[in-house]
């Protein structure tokens, strides 16, 4: 996508392959189409990290005790990690589709393909279930849930509203990321900062309130948290819409995991401090308990409510665009349907409307079928299918570290980076391992339907490259 009325002070980013569906390179963009500035991609960064789960977090780790928050403070340091391995692959190539991207580009067509479909998957899912557990807290201003279809309807409304925004073009998704993760931020400041003014040592709880060892608690209690750290590839998958890419990515990738990590450390601490251990436990809303019990009162459910609208509508308004940027990328090359390449005010929109007719189906089927196992199920499938571009993006980095030309290198930079890779290629592998054996199951027969498309694309590509 080019950039309108400004020039590039940085060298130039490598140019995408033409687009299949014949149209220029870039598109007819418009002035609906804009690049991201450095806190636009830090928004979309923060807003992608933190959707709805922070609000039910606390309550969720609160039965294995405060030892839960040494699980934290491991998912951040493996986050960053990732984070920086995605800035470092993007000043190498800072193109549009992220860890499709540095797969393909290291390892060829095949993995490059199993990325962009897990990928695919892990954004499609995830939006559908934002969508179900926004709900929840629209029932709190609302009553919607009395009624299995008038619940399914308000899920729907909450998942199209978002695909509008983006088929108005990034200029809007833009806009909209920023002022809903402004919103956002201000109720949760309130209890990750006002908390600790409130704050009762006799409220955490004991250390390790589990059974069994204190690392099989940390273990399990990651296993939960896992999902909520999932977007620190956000700004990585947007580069081609990111100006000056080779800067702007890493820095925004960092600022925003960082900052996302520190707004999760000091809310569930603030939440641990100011509600009774034995109250959380049971808590369906920690953050409304929260507030209750730091300033009285009962509007803390409304407020912090009307807080998670705001933060899971953000979320769903950057995960639409992230769903149909990895297909756009990979149909450019022929590993998608040539009519994922086809893009609109900067917005592919065929991927926009795909991802939300899928969602929406998906939506549909969870509330036909009356049960939340299957819907909980696909959940823990998109933490498996995540981790698989984290960990191909974290072994693009390492092959790039190790095939390079040593005497070329800084040797300081070069022991810095690798421990980062390797950290990241760890940190991937307890992701896989965390998400369960079902999960996991499951997750390999979604790639593996994967297989039969990409051997139908790839019988279909000299035909397409004939074009």
């Amino acid at each position: 996508m080019h950039v309108t009325g400004t020039a590039e002070t940085s060298a130039p980013a490598p140019s995408p392959t033409p687009e299949v569906s014949g149209e220029a390179p870039h598109g007819n963009d418009g002035r609906h189409a804009r690049r991201f500035g450095l806190p636009v991609a830090t928004a979309l960064v923060m807003g992608n990290i933190i959707g709805g789960g922070i609000f039910l977090l606390p309550a969720s780790v609160a039965p294995f005790g405060t030892v839960s928050l040494l699980a934290f403070a491991v998912l951040t340091v493996g986050a960053i990690a990732l984070a920086l391995v995605f800035g470092r692959l993007a000043e190498r190539t800072p193109l549009t589709g992220g860890p499709y991207v540095y797969a393909r580009e290291t390892f060829g067509d095949f993995a490059g393909f199993l990325t962009a479909w897990s990928y695919w998957i892990t954004t499609w899912v995830s939006n559908a279930a934002l969508a179900v557990a926004a709900v929840g807290y629209l029932d709190v201003l609302i009553p919607v849930n009395g009624h299995r279809w008038t619940a399914c309807l308000a899920a729907l409304v909450i998942l199209w509203l978002p695909a509008l925004s983006n088929l108005a073009g990034t200029r809007y998704v833009g806009a909209v990321q920023l002022v809903s993760t402004v919103l956002k931020f201000a109720p949760l400041l309130l209890v990750a900062v006002g908390g600790l003014f409130f704050f009762d040592p006799h409220n955490l709880g004991p250390f390790h309130a589990g059974g069994g060892s204190a690392m099989g608690a940390v273990s399990a209690s990651a296993a939960i948290l896992l999902f909520s750290y999932l977007g620190v590839e956000s700004a990585a998958v947007s580069a081609g819409e990111v100006e000056n890419p080779r800067r702007n990515v890493g820095r925004a990738t960092v600022i925003g995991t960082a900052g996302a990590a520190l707004v999760y450390l000091l809310g569930t601490l603030s939440v641990f401090g100011t509600v009774p251990h034995g109250r959380l436990v049971t808590s369906t809303a920690p953050f409304s308990d929260a507030v209750n019990a730091m300033f009285g009162g009962s509007w803390g459910g409304w407020a912090v409510a009307l807080a998670a609208l705001v933060s899971m509508t953000g979320c769903l308004n950057g995960w639409t665009l992230l769903s149909a940027q990895t297909p756009y990328a990979a149909a450019q090359d022929g590993l998608f349907p040539a009519a994922f390449a086809r893009r609109r005010r900067g917005v592919p929109t065929v991927g926009v409307l795909v991802t939300v007719v899928l969602a929406s189906l998906l939506t549909v089927y969870n509330y036909a079928s009356g049960s939340g196992k299957v819907f909980e199920s696909l959940v823990l499938i998109t933490t498996f299918t995540a981790t698989v571009p984290y960990l191909l993006a974290a072994a693009a980095q390492i092959f790039h570290l190790v095939s390079g030309r040593r005497d070329q290198v800084d040797r300081a930079r070069l022991v810095r980076d690798s421990v980062i890779a390797a950290v990241a290629a760890g940190f991937s592998m307890w992701l896989i391992a965390g998400s369960g054996y079902a999960a996991v199951y499951q997750g390999v027969l979604f790639l593996f339907a994967g297989v039969v498309v990409f051997a139908v694309m790839a019988a279909r590509r000299p035909a397409i490259a004939g074009r």
